[in-house]
This record gives structure tokens, sequence and C-alpha cells, in this order.
């Protein structure tokens, strides 16, 4: 036989013996239909979690205004809480009468602002949860390190004044937009923002400035939104978007038995287009991506009003898993409002990095991890809130030792929708969450 023959034969022998390898993981795959039980049995396993989850939320509730002690006005960390407009402005007001006196008196003025450097954010076992620590720095006009910035914050409260006295809201662009020589950039705009909500002790959404919808929510859902009704089981494929100021949302009621948190806008189309809602009654929500405020506290309102347990599905990478932790302890960013903005107790659903393995997920399916990704793995394993996990710890050095990393969509090689069909109902039957 000649050199070519031979090479071209063991061509085709390695072509199907690789061929081989989907083939026998799309039957594995296959096989675990065959390992779903009747629907009636996972709706029971459903109703004890649903039923666990609303005892745990009353005891959790009663601890927590027990033992909070950001709550103490008088404590090492900073609390910010909801504010009615007159409130908001009598505080903005006293400020500015306390710098006008300054001025008059020759002494120029300056801010006090609460440090949001990193080091002043600590994650604390007892809440669960990252807070601000007390901690003041000046912001002098007549420092020329400071002037520019001075000037942004007198800017920017005087355009929340003029908001709260119209009983109008405005988004973060908007507030931008208005003097934009000025902030130059709009994240300068946006962090002097988080420095006037910690100044005056309320929460952002109290200041009448609101980010652009992102978030949207579909399901066993029914709502007002600014009076009118909302039912989420007639919203289709793209759910209904979740309003950017929560406070004009009143009237929820559900008969879900739990809520699904996605991180991504195309699982949560698959779950939508499929009515797993229906199924198996639920909410489905997502912020289609990194979580927006907004859809943070639409989150926070629904556990603690249903009292429903929360179930995760996101990528089975290190950027999932830091997803999760902002809607469950918080972000560095907004430290000072983790009491509004966090949901404790959500439970890691799915993909999971042991899942790839144990769903066999084809090899072409797993993205190798770069460098930055296993970084970002190793940051988070020195986390304290990882820590206070053992499941989450397990995972995560599956993880950086096999270097894989897969989306939700992986589980597509299987077909389109054996993520609604055989993947998530097997998970729920197992009760395979951490």
């Amino acid at each position: 036989m000649s050199e070519k023959k031979r090479r071209a034969g063991a061509a085709v022998a390695g072509a199907a013996s690789s061929s081989k390898k989907p083939r026998a993981a799309a039957s594995y795959a296959e096989s675990l239909r065959s390992k779903l039980r009747p629907d009636a049995t996972i709706l029971a396993t459903l109703r004890s979690l649903a039923s666990a989850s609303s005892s745990k939320s009353k005891a959790a509730a009663k601890s927590l205004a027990d033992h909070d002690p950001s709550a103490d006005p008088t404590s090492s960390y900073i609390v910010v809480a909801d504010q009615d407009s007159s409130s908001v402005t009598s505080r903005i007001n006293r400020l500015v009468l306390a710098a006008a006196r300054s001025i008059l008196s020759g002494r120029g003025f300056s801010f006090a602002v609460p440090s949001r450097a990193a080091s002043n954010q600590v994650y604390l076992p007892d809440l669960d949860r990252i807070v601000l620590v007390r901690r003041e720095s000046a912001r002098p006009f007549a420092n020329v390190a400071t002037a520019r910035k001075a000037t942004v914050t007198a800017r920017v409260l005087s355009l929340v004044h003029a908001v709260l006295r119209r009983g109008i809201h405005v988004t973060k662009r908007d507030l931008f937009y208005t003097d934009v020589k000025l902030f130059g950039d709009q994240s300068q705009s946006d962090a002097v923002l988080d420095d006037v909500s910690c100044m005056l002790g309320c929460t952002r959404s109290s200041l009448h400035v609101v980010a652009s919808e992102k978030g949207v929510v579909v399901g066993r859902l029914v709502f007002a939104d600014d009076g009118d009704r909302i039912d989420c089981t007639r919203m289709g494929v793209g759910g209904k978007a979740i309003p950017p100021n929560i406070d004009r949302v009143s009237g929820i009621e559900s008969d879900a038995l739990f809520i699904l948190l996605v991180e991504k806008d195309a699982a949560f189309m698959r779950l939508a287009e499929d009515r797993f809602y229906n199924r198996f009654p639920c909410i489905i929500l997502t912020a289609k991506g990194q979580p927006d405020v907004a859809t943070r506290l639409f989150l926070r309102r629904l556990k603690v009003e249903l009292k429903l347990p929360v179930l995760a599905l996101v990528d089975s990478d290190p950027y999932g898993l830091k997803i999760l932790s902002v809607y469950m302890c918080g972000s560095k960013n907004m430290s000072y409002d983790s009491a509004n903005l966090t949901t404790p107790d959500i439970k890691w659903l799915g993909v999971r990095p042991s899942d790839l393995d144990k769903y066999r997920v084809p090899e072409q399916c797993r993205l190798p991890m770069t460098d930055h990704d296993i970084k970002v793995g190793k940051e988070l394993l020195e986390e304290d809130f990882v820590k206070q996990n053992e499941g989450w710890v397990k995972e995560l050095e599956t993880m950086l030792r096999t270097k894989q990393k897969a989306e939700i969509q992986a589980l597509s090689s299987f077909g389109f929708q054996y993520l609604t069909e055989v993947y998530l109902p097997l998970k729920l039957q197992q009760e395979d969450w951490i």
C-alpha cells in the first residue's frame, strides 16, 4: 500500500473515531430523559422547597432586624434607606445652607463625603453581604485637587433638588446631558450621584434618578406598573421590561413555586418561548448580563413579598459566579446600599463546572479558560463570601483544575430544547443545587 493511501486510511479512521465521541455524548444525554419522573413528582419537590423557603424567610427577617449592625446610625457601617422627596430635599437644603454659612464666614465650603474606596468595603458573614465602613473625606472647593469634584457635587445636588421639586424621574443619562462640559464623562456624574446618596443617607432611587430599562421578567407574576395591571404570562418571548423606578410597582401576586434567575437573554428567550413557567410554575427574570440596580431591587422585592426560593442559571465561568455574587452579596461599587439591593440564599442551580462531565458536554462545546479567566477564578476563591460556601469552593476548584468553561448554550448541542425539556427538569427533580 502506498504511503498516500495509508495516510488517507488513518485520517478516515481518526475522523470516524472522533465522530463517535459526540454521538456517544448525545446518546448519553438523551438517556437522561428516561430518568425523568412524572412532572407531578417534581412539582411536589418544588412545593416542599417553596414551603421551606417561606418559613426560612420569616425567621431570617426577624434575625436581620435584631442583629443588623448597619441599622444602628452610630454603628461603624453606613446604611442608606428609602426616603420620600420632602425628606431628601430637606437634607439637600441643610447641606446647601451649611455651605452658604461657611462661605459667608470666610471659610469657603467643603463637602464631607463618605469614602467608597475598596479598602472601606468589607464582607460581613453575619449579614452575608458587603457593607461600607463609615469613614469620611473632605472635598473642599478651595483645594486645587478637589475643586472640580466639589463643583460637580454641588451641581448634582442642584439637579437632584430640581427633579424632586418637580416630582419626576430622570435617567442617569439625562442628568449627564444637563452639563456635559462640566461632567466630561458620564462615569463622573454617576460616581458623584452615588456619593450624594451616601451623603444624604438615602437610596439612589430616592433621588429619582434611574438607569435605563435593562432587565426583563416573564412567567407566573401579576403586578401593577404605575396603576396598569401587568400579567407576565402574556408578555410573549421578550418578557416585560422591569420598571427602572421600582416604587411604581404595586399589587404583586403570584402562584409560582420558585424564581428562576437567568444570566443571559438567550437562555431567557428559550425558557419564555417554551413556556417553562407553565410546566413548572415560576417567575423568570434576567438582567441580560451584569445586574443593574432595577433588576436587583425587583428580585429582592419579589423574594421579600412572595417568600419564594430563588434558583440561578448562569454560565460555567468565573464571570457567571461573579454575577451571581452581586445579586447575593452586593457589589463593591454600591456597598452603601447592600441592605436594599441584595438577595441572600440564592441557590446555584447551574450550569456548574461539575455539570460539564456529569452531562457529558462535548469537548467542542467547551472553551479553554484564558489567563484572565484563571486570574479572576483564583481571586474569587480568596473572597470571604465564597469561602463561606464549601460547594462554591469545590466547583471553582474544578473549573481551575480543568481550565474549561462553558456557556448555558453549550447544552444546545443535545438539542435546542434540551435545557427546558431535560436539563432543568432533572436538576429540579434531583434537587441538584448549592
